[in-house]
């Protein structure tokens, strides 16, 4: 009789990078079971993209690729295998259309995430792969060698059997979970990380990782809001910017400036300490800022050492230079001076944010365009291309989106997401130290890991 708890593949975490793991390599002949600790299937998937789930970006793989940084070179042969096109032909074969927003990011046309993990069930159901729901795993592990002649079949030779059995319990797992013990000869781990952890991604998959070996690094909040306490920001809440430039400044590395008393750092300083850049809507809020352009800078802040380490800087305008900015309001003042400089401002920007701006270059909200100095021209200019702000942390992985950190990607095959350090295990998706921007990457890279580890079991 075979033991119905031995598998040739378990996976761990039923999100999307286990999904379509564990679709693959039962389609593959494997016999496969999934497992997953809450009582659904795919639940970051159901509030990803305020519950419309943006699935991919409208790129090649390259575009993929650069989202990650250095890092991004280890998602080439998973790209390769499974990139944007081909998951997008898979939700078309399942009849999910999807639609492209601007700036590129890929939504269901329904503009409903359970759509999208409705197709992905489906195509695990129709491979054959068992699922295991509100079965949460207490602990991985290698399995001891076999007993010699257990498994054997009638009319097997005991010392062939005997063999077989030696070499794959050298490569074989035991799963440990709060119902059985399981066994399998590979084993995949995608239990993401520890963003959103009420969705139950609460980096178990770390610790089991570092105890069979693996090297974790510090796992942290990635694409999450930012805090400040410069009243200020707290007094514009609600105020969204369409287009902003936004950098992360190392203080120290800038020259060991100090941090801004309501003015910033002299532009001079700012390209040997920038950390990050980048470009997109910035929303402020009660706590600080969120918005695309503070979520996809989040990274670099909660690298840091201490939020003392670095500053924000705001560039409001990131279609001209600081210089035209100071020559167009030299303009104004000679064709147009008795207009109040606040109103000439709250042309290009909200009115709430003109008078902050003004206020924190220290002109008074009545000054009229032909009064405004030189020097005022210049500290307006200033807070227009580079308002600097203190930045006390982020609002940590409740509200992060995805996790920086994780396992290290030179401890894994890049080809086929094997780990080098235990073979037979096979890691895919966030559970990986690989962290992209906002807009469909990293549901990209967990859906290509994943079919990469599928196909390579």
């Amino acid at each position: 009789m075979p033991n119905i708890d031995r598998y040739d593949v378990i996976v761990i975490g039923a999100g999307a990078a286990g999904l379509l793991a564990a679709s693959c390599s039962a389609e593959r002949g494997r016999k496969t079971l999934l497992i997953e600790k809450n009582r659904k299937a795919g639940v970051k998937i159901l509030i990803s993209g305020g519950t419309r789930c943006n699935v991919t970006h409208d790129c090649d793989a390259a575009g993929i690729i650069a989202a990650f940084g250095s890092a991004g070179t280890f998602l080439h042969s998973a790209l390769a295998a499974f990139g944007p096109h081909d998951l997008l032909d898979m939700l078309h074969a399942e009849g999910i259309p999807t639609k492209i927003e601007p700036g590129g990011k890929v939504f269901p046309q329904s503009d409903r995430a359970a759509d999208v993990l409705d197709a992905l069930r489906r195509c695990l159901h129709r491979s054959g792969a068992q699922l295991s729901l509100a079965e949460p795993v207490k602990s991985i592990s290698r399995n001891p060698p076999l007993p010699l002649g257990e498994g054997r079949g009638e009319g097997e030779l005991p010392g062939e059997i005997d063999a077989v059995n030696e070499r794959r319990a050298a490569t074989a797992f035991k799963v440990e979970t709060s119902r059985r013990a399981l066994h399998c000869d590979k084993l995949i781990v995608t239990t993401g990380g520890k963003s959103y952890p009420g969705c139950g991604t609460t980096g178990d998959g770390y610790r089991w990782m570092a105890d069979i070996g693996h090297t974790i690094h510090r796992p942290r909040p990635a694409l999450v809001p930012l805090t400040s306490d410069e009243p200020w920001i707290r007094d514009l809440a609600g105020v969204t910017i369409a287009d902003v430039g936004v950098r992360v400044i190392n203080v120290a590395s800038a020259a060991s400036l100090p941090l801004p008393q309501n003015r910033p750092h002299r532009p001079s300083t700012l390209a040997r300490g920038v950390l990050i850049e980048r470009r997109g809507s910035l929303l402020f809020t009660h706590f600080g800022l969120s918005g695309p352009a503070a979520l996809d800078v989040s990274r670099a802040v909660t690298a840091a050492a201490s939020p003392r380490d670095i500053l924000l800087n705001i560039d409001f305008l990131p279609g001209i230079g600081k210089a035209q900015v100071e020559r167009q309001l030299c303009a104004t003042a000679a064709t147009d001076g008795k207009r109040l400089i606040a109103t000439i401002i709250a042309e290009r920007l909200p009115r709430r944010l003109a008078d902050a701006l003004l206020r924190l270059a220290g002109i008074p909200l009545e000054r009229r365009a032909a009064e405004l100095s030189a020097t005022e021209r210049a500290k307006l200019a200033e807070q227009l291309k580079s308002c600097a702000l203190r930045i006390t942390g982020t609002r940590g992985f409740d509200k992060a989106e995805v996790t920086a950190g994780g396992v290290a990607l030179d401890e894994v095959d890049s080809r086929t997401m094997q780990s080098k350090r235990v073979p037979g295990l096979y890691l895919a998706g966030e559970i990986l130290d690989l962290d992209g921007f906002i807009g469909g990457y990293n549901f990209q890279a967990a859906f290509s890991t994943g079919y990469l580890a599928g196909q390579s079991v």
